[in-house]
This record gives C-alpha cells, structure tokens and sequence, in this order.
C-alpha cells in the first residue's frame, strides 16, 4: 500500500495523467468538431437544394417567413440570381423580403428591387419602384439616378432633364447628363430637319467640349463637310471607325494632309499615299501590304470607368452608365466584304 501512495506521488506519474487528458480532450473536440461540420453542410445541402429546384413563389414565401435564414441571407441569394441572369428569381425574393421586412430596411429593399426591375426591362415596374422611394425619401440620389435611365430607355427625355433639377440641388455633377440628355432629345425630334439638328448638334458639342463621337458620327454620316469644317484632331483616334468606314468621296485630303494620324490611317486603307509606314502597328502591316491581301480592321470598344468591353460604340456604357467614356481598340482582321466582292465579280 505504501509504494502505491509513493507512485502516485511520482512526478512521472503526474506529467503521464496531465497528458492523457489533454489527448482525452483533443480526441472528443476533434470528433466533435467534426460531427458538427457535418451536420452545418448537411443543413446547408438541404437548403440549397430547395433552390437547385427553383421553389414555386408560395414556397418562397414560407421560406423567407418562417425565419431560417436572416434577412441579409435572403438579400445575397436575390443579388446573387440577378448577378447570373435569373431576374425573375430575383425578383420574387426581393417581393417576399419587402412583405416581411422592417420599415428601416424597407427603402434599400425598394430600391434594389427597383434595379433589379430595370436590369430586366421592366422598365415601367422600375419608373413606379423609383417614384415610391422618392415620395418619402425625396433626397436620395442613387434612386434618382435610376430614374433618370428609366426615363431615358423609355425615350421621355424630357422628363430625364428634369431629374437633373433635384440632382442639382444635392450637389451632383449634372452638366454631362444635361448635354447627352439634350443631345439624344434633338437626335429623336422629328420635327427638326438634319441640317438643324447638325448644327444644334455641333453646337452642344463646342459648348460642353464632350460627346465627340456622337457628335461626329451624326455629322459625317448626314454632312460630311460640316463635319470636316469643325474637325478637331485631337478626336480622331476615337473616331477611328466612322472615318475608316467613310466613302471615299466624302473624304477631305486637305485636312487629312494636316494630320499624321490620319495620313496613315487612310493610307492603310488604300486611300492615298501619303505615309511609307506608322508606329502603330496594325496601320504599318496594312500600308506594307498595299491592298494585297484581304485584310482590314476589326473595332472594338471599351470604357474607361468599368473596362468593360462591347463590339459596338456606345455613348453609355451599358454596365456602369458612364457617359462619354468609350475609347476605342482595333485589330487585323480578314476583310470579308472584299473577299465577297471579289467571289461575286468572278462569276460574271
């Protein structure tokens, strides 16, 4: 009995008992760690797997009522499906979230649901959402914002300019908004002749010193001369496309004689000879081949705020709804039209 007294009192003893309950403890939280993981991803499949069958709208509204998930959850699935494409699925949970939300989170609801109806097409739901927020939330700018994109997808211009009133009033910049608004006003009155709406055009244009390539699209398309008259060089980059894809009798040479960039630029079309080569080098290849190839340029567009990139020109960007922020790029492409020509004249 006394050497069994001594060894419990053993130093040895202690550090061996000391450690088997710290392994004792790390076994069960390890296990147990476990067990609960799998059953949080076992909850979370079954959730998600109510979505991957894309619940009818009054199981949405039990699920979005019954509580399970918060608020914000809810909000980041609706964002997430309008982020993908599923506008509709969107929008039924940002409806079965405003009929349970609270009056403190009842506009930002609102307003992106608003949004979500715009980026749908919906655009009279969203005119009515933006209307509804303003009416008790008069001085909120992102809302009257979407107003006025709605107002100007649905080609009320006139009611676009005066949301720039209120906008002013907080302080927002709207001196761009107010030229391309009127600009796009004068382009679809058709009450007004070309000639006027040319020079009305060119007149906001010099006024504002933006909106060069709507500007200058119209112009050369309607009156050329005009548009050569009031050229300004520092554009022609940007309007690389509408003057590559000029007929040539609407050319100017004394005016392109006066710039490098276009003397190359119309020389690698073939137009005139007036340049041996260019730092650039999809004009150098073109003016090294001399017409010998079907080879042309390609255009594309990209914004400056959100990079994003569009095969066409736009004077919004359609994602960030920037105006006036398009630069263009352009690439060697197979010139498809002349091939076309060129197969057609060969079977007569």
């Amino acid at each position: 009995m006394d050497m069994f007294y001594i060894g419990f009192r053993d130093p040895l003893f202690s550090i061996i008992i000391f450690f088997t309950i710290i392994f004792v403890i790390t076994f069960f939280s390890y296990w147990w760690s476990r067990y609960r993981r799998k059953e949080d991803n076992s909850h979370l499949d079954k959730f998600l797997q109510q979505f991957r069958t894309l619940p009818t709208k009054n199981e949405l509204k039990i699920l979005i009522s019954s509580g399970e998930l918060s608020r914000k959850s809810w909000m980041l699935l609706a964002a997430s499906y309008s982020k993908n494409g599923d506008y509709e699925k969107s929008i039924e949970i940002y409806n079965e979230i405003l009929a349970v939300t609270s009056k403190e989170d009842l506009y930002e609801t609102m307003f992106l649901l608003g949004k979500t109806y715009f980026k749908a097409g919906f655009l009279e739901r969203s005119h009515q959402m933006f209307l509804e927020i303003l009416k008790y939330n008069p001085r909120t700018p992102q809302a009257l914002h979407y107003l006025l994109l709605v107002y100007e997808y649905m080609r009320d211009y006139k009611a676009a300019i005066d949301v720039l009133e209120p906008l002013d009033e907080l302080n927002e910049d709207i001196l761009l908004d107010k030229a391309y608004l009127s600009a796009l006003a004068l382009l679809n009155d058709n009450t007004i002749g070309e000639d006027e709406k040319a020079q009305q055009l060119l007149n906001l244009y010099q006024k504002s010193g933006k909106l060069a390539f709507m500007t200058f699209e119209y112009l050369f398309r309607v009156n050329p001369s005009l548009a050569w008259e009031n050229f300004n060089f520092d554009d022609a980059e940007l309007l690389t496309e509408v003057l590559w894809r000029m007929d040539s009798k609407d050319l100017n040479l004394d005016i392109i004689a006066k710039s490098r960039y276009l003397k190359e630029l119309y020389s690698a079309r073939g137009d005139v000879n007036l340049s041996d080569g260019s730092s650039i080098f999809e004009l150098d290849v073109l003016i090294g081949l001399e017409g010998r190839a079907n080879a042309t340029l390609s255009f594309e567009y990209v914004c400056k705020k959100c990079k994003g990139s569009y095969p066409f020109a736009f004077n919004r960007c359609t994602t960030c709804h920037a105006i006036d922020s398009a630069m263009v790029e352009y690439t060697l492409s197979k010139d498809f039209v002349k091939e076309f020509s060129e197969e057609n004249n060969s079977f007569q």
